[in-house]
């Protein structure tokens, strides 16, 4: 028996497939009006508040006069580059395993290396997401070895706020859960994504509408619950920064790993386009191989065999202010009451 954590991040992001026979750059692009504060060579990380001119959404300089047409305002667009990485694994097994050991060895090789890459891979994902500009901190604190309270429900209000005064969209649609490559639309809402330990705090902010209270719609894999509109999706890939916090003495509710400082755990909140990735979707997207002993040069008595698999991937945020990483405590076990 083997488990593995949920895949979440893949239904999320804007997928863009890998083309084939190209080289290993895949562009994102991005179009808005020419007058706006844009820039083509600001590689797409701008700093919250720079985003939009307000001349493109001021009425009165876009008041018609009779008779007259009016001056075009141009379209331009930005074009956002990732470098795709290449990830693989190999196992290998031997000819006396192969043909003697009571367990279908072959199978159960093939079963682990497939369970291992889309966990890896969702980790590469949680890894560059994470690694985001804008965050709001438990406690409003400035640094992350001061976070020291848990999770409540002004965290998301402040993170949610954020996401807003910068024009971010709710999500509305995701990448489908099935092989094939597509997506499904669901209700608008923001997606906030964290560590399965939050479960209990999360739960018991204000307002926490757990997922068997949904009145309509279907709860995503590791959906808990909602606090207004932004779900909450937990899952083991969104690892704390263990000992990152302030010293236990602020909280010595709050789980630490080594006893001295508090843990700190990120949530995610996503925006629509917040993120770009190659989706792990499509015959085309991990390529398994299997090969059984055989003679050849480096193996002449055919002792060897491999099972292996590899996939060019990539994760980038498209956009610094659509994304928000809120960094709390989370209470221990030993404090948690009904």
């Amino acid at each position: 028996m083997r488990s593995f954590p949920l895949l979440v991040f893949e239904k999320f992001g804007q997928a863009k497939p890998l083309p084939k026979n190209s080289t290993k750059t895949i562009k994102f692009r991005r179009y808005f009006l020419k007058d706006s504060a844009f820039s083509a060579s600001d590689n797409g990380i701008f700093s919250a508040g720079s985003y939009f001119n307000t001349d493109n959404f001021d009425p009165t300089k876009k008041i018609l006069t009779e008779g007259q047409t009016p001056a075009a305002t141009g379209l331009d667009k930005q074009d956002l580059y990732v470098t795709l990485t290449q990830f693989g694994d190999r196992t290998e097994i031997s000819d006396v395993v192969a043909d003697t050991h009571e367990d279908l060895i072959l199978q159960e090789a093939i079963e682990i290396l497939g369970e291992q890459a889309p966990v890896l891979i969702e980790k590469a994902r949680f890894n560059a997401l994470k690694a985001g500009t804008n965050v709001v901190r438990s406690g409003s604190v400035s640094l992350r070895t001061s976070v020291a309270a848990v999770f409540t429900t002004n965290v998301q209000r402040i993170a949610t706020r954020t996401l807003k005064r910068q024009l971010a969209k709710q999500i509305t649609s995701t990448v489908k859960s099935t092989p094939s490559y597509g997506t499904e639309p669901i209700a608008p809402s923001f997606i906030a994504v964290s560590h399965v330990d939050l479960e209990y705090d999360i739960s018991k902010a204000q307002g926490f509408v757990p997922v068997e209270k949904y009145g309509n719609g279907m709860a995503f894999d590791g959906e808990i619950g909602k606090i207004g509109d932004c779900r909450y999706i937990l899952t083991t890939i969104a690892e704390p920064w263990a000992d990152a916090g302030a010293a236990v003495a602020s909280n010595t509710q709050a789980i630490s790993t080594t006893g001295v400082l508090i843990d700190t755990y990120p949530i995610l909140y996503l925006a629509k386009d917040a993120f770009g990735m190659v989706p792990l979707k499509g015959k085309a997207a991990i390529v398994p191989m299997v090969v059984n002993p055989k003679p050849s040069d480096s193996d002449p008595l055919a002792q060897r065999g491999h099972v292996s698999w590899k996939t060019m991937q990539a994760t980038i945020i498209l956009n610094e202010a659509w994304i928000m990483r809120a960094e709390v405590a989370c209470t221990d076990n030993a404090y948690m009451t009904d």
